[in-house]
């Protein structure tokens, strides 16, 4: 045990984590030449062409020292904030972390939140200035952001180069020096953190685990604390690039399992797996992960709605994070309602079922979820527009609040401002980390930054700032239904939760937006945004028209106004029986309307 490593690299996106990974499992020849590319552990295309970690990943490592051989389990965590939760438990399985940072860039919001939480977990930090072979590098300047930051001396810092390989075996001696063994009893009950899974469609559902205590061999009665079932361990083993099957994983390893579970659902990230005959404790720190942002997500052509069920399910094997359930729309017809953890992660799944399954869908306008009292006390949770409560019966509305953190430069504070503020946030805090650096807390509704807020946030600091949240609480609120009308027909597809402040000013940039997209038709078709019964912005498109007068020459006006009569009365009952199609690009309009 004394020669084991556990060690997890934390940085903000785009600091070069996934070379340095590369760059150490080249040195310790973990990976031939011949297996060797760019990004080894991240495995999906998406994450490549991204240049984002969507999900962990554990790979073991051989060092040797001298005659001493030491072990190394990297455990890779994905580095965006939505997947924050996946990251704490990854962070719990080690004892090390290794804290990068761009040497252009400096520190960013999320390299702080989980360096964070990598202190939550009493981790020993190791900090690496990355990239300072590059042409910008401001190594003295980053230096000093990390000395005020973390409180480590100058030669603790470590200097290297993912991508030419500089300063890679200082960290590999560093890990050795500065990161202890990890701690345990082989004797004691069994308990292992269960932090990642995978779906193998021969295997089944394949557990990554690190043992706290005890030791787990092949064929052993195990079962999970909190959700209570029990297995037969099949297979176990460490993580190499592949799965290298042993017959026991011991105390302060990191390994596999294979019980031939089918079910994502029964495998849940944080929980403590243990033996039927001697149980352990759990380990403390377990959570159910709560989906943030909810959308519904209809196919293209009503038919192929079982074909997408059957994908969402497989979907579901891979990330056990998105939840769905089945919901029906007047203007879609059948389809899902799905939570995610945030809007990359809506993103990710929409382009991988579009990648994987080759399924085409409509997504709808994302919301979070308010919790609604009505006058009697009863509680509910709003999920979706049509779930909302008949407004002469609620009580109250309650809607999700986070703390924003975001780090920029000081000449841009004025523009983050205007932003934040305008999206109904309350500024908590401000802080100048270093000179040209400032950090400003905000309290802001979770609705708010749902849609645009991230480009927003971008374009007006030129791309300058990092952004990370977490949600705090949920607060009183004035949340208004708004429901968009065609010729007096709710579309229940485009109705949104809105605050009732903003919901004017949204109804009007939304059916100017709608009267654009809709193709006009034979009759007159009338856009309206209602709350309630009371019409907050309308638009008319007018009816095309023959020119019925033509075949009118001279003769009296009375035969003219005729036929105009008739053609009048025509569309008049055009009108009630005409349903309004409404194209694929009003729903994603919704989605990009510009403040």
């Amino acid at each position: 045990m004394k020669n084991i490593r556990n060690f997890c690299i934390i940085a903000h996106i785009d600091h070069g984590k996934s070379t340095l990974a590369d760059r150490l499992l080249e040195h310790t020849k973990t990976i031939s030449d011949r297996d060797m590319q760019a990004q080894v552990l991240d495995d999906m295309d998406l994450e490549r062409e991204k240049g984002i970690t969507i999900k962990s990943h554990a790979i073991q490592m051989t060092y040797v020292v001298g005659k001493e051989k030491y072990t190394f389990n990297l455990i890779d965590t994905p580095g965006h904030v939505d997947f924050s939760y996946e990251v704490s438990r990854a962070l719990a399985a080690c004892e090390g972390a290794l804290l990068l940072v761009d040497a252009a860039q400096g520190i960013q919001a999320q390299t702080i939140s989980n360096l964070y939480l990598a202190l939550d977990n009493d981790l020993e930090i190791i900090p690496v200035i990355n990239k300072i072979d590059m042409d910008g590098a401001m190594i003295p300047e980053v230096k000093d952001q990390i000395m005020d930051l973390i409180g480590c001396k100058e030669e603790d810092i470590l200097l290297a180069s993912g991508k030419t390989g500089i300063g890679i075996e200082e960290i590999l001696s560093a890990i050795v020096a500065r990161i202890p063994a990890p701690k345990g009893d082989p004797e004691a009950p069994l308990q292992a953190l269960l932090f990642d899974s995978v779906f193998n469609s021969f295997r089944g559902i394949i557990a990554y685990f690190r043992v706290y205590n005890g030791v787990i061999k092949k064929g052993d009665k195990i079962k999970f604390v909190n959700t209570d079932e029990e297995y037969e361990a099949d297979e176990v083993g460490i993580l190499k690039l592949g799965l290298e099957p042993k017959s026991e994983v011991s105390t302060g390893d990191v390994g596999y399992i294979i019980t031939g579970i089918k079910n994502a659902k029964e495998v849940k990230v944080g929980d403590t797996i243990t033996h039927v005959a001697r149980p352990g404790e759990g380990i403390k720190g377990f959570e159910e992960v709560k989906p943030m942002v909810f959308a519904g997500i209809f196919p293209v052509v009503t038919d192929d709605f079982e074909e997408l069920r059957e994908c969402m399910e497989k979907l579901q094997l891979n990330d056990a994070s998105l939840t769905f359930e089945t919901e029906t729309s007047q203007a879609l017809g059948f389809g899902f309602r799905c939570g995610f953890l945030g809007m990359l992660h809506m993103e990710i799944i929409q382009e991988r079922l579009e990648r994987e399954f080759n399924q085409t869908v409509i997504t709808t306008v994302p919301n979070v979820s308010f919790i609604a009292y009505d006058s009697k006390g009863n509680k509910s949770t709003v999920n979706n527009p049509s779930e909302m409560p008949d407004p002469t019966k609620l009580e109250k509305i309650e809607e999700p609040f986070i703390r924003a953190q975001i780090i920029s430069l000081p000449e841009y504070i004025g523009n983050i401002m205007t932003l934040c503020l305008g999206k109904r946030g309350l500024l908590i805090n401000q802080s100048y980390l270093t000179t040209t650096r400032v950090e400003l807390i905000f309290e802001m509704p979770l609705a708010e930054i749902v849609f645009d807020f991230y480009d927003k946030l971008k374009s007006s600091t030129r791309g300058y700032a990092s952004f990370d949240y977490h949600p705090i609480d949920y607060r009183e609120s004035d949340i208004a239904k708004m429901d968009i009308l065609l010729n007096s027909e709710k579309v229940d597809a485009l109705s949104a939760l809105i605050h009732r402040s903003r919901a004017n000013d949204f109804g009007r940039k939304l059916v100017s937006k709608l009267k654009e997209l809709l193709p006009r038709q034979q009759f007159m078709i009338a856009i309206q945004a209602a709350i309630g019964a009371k019409i907050v912005a309308r638009e008319t498109i007018s009816a095309m028209r023959k020119d019925v007068t033509a075949k009118c020459y001279g003769g009296d006006i009375s035969r003219k106004r005729k036929l105009l009569e008739k053609q009048k009365e025509g569309k008049k009952r055009m009108r009630q029986i005409g349903s309004v199609e409404v194209p694929q690009e009003a729903f994603l309009a919704v989605l990009k309307l510009d403040e």
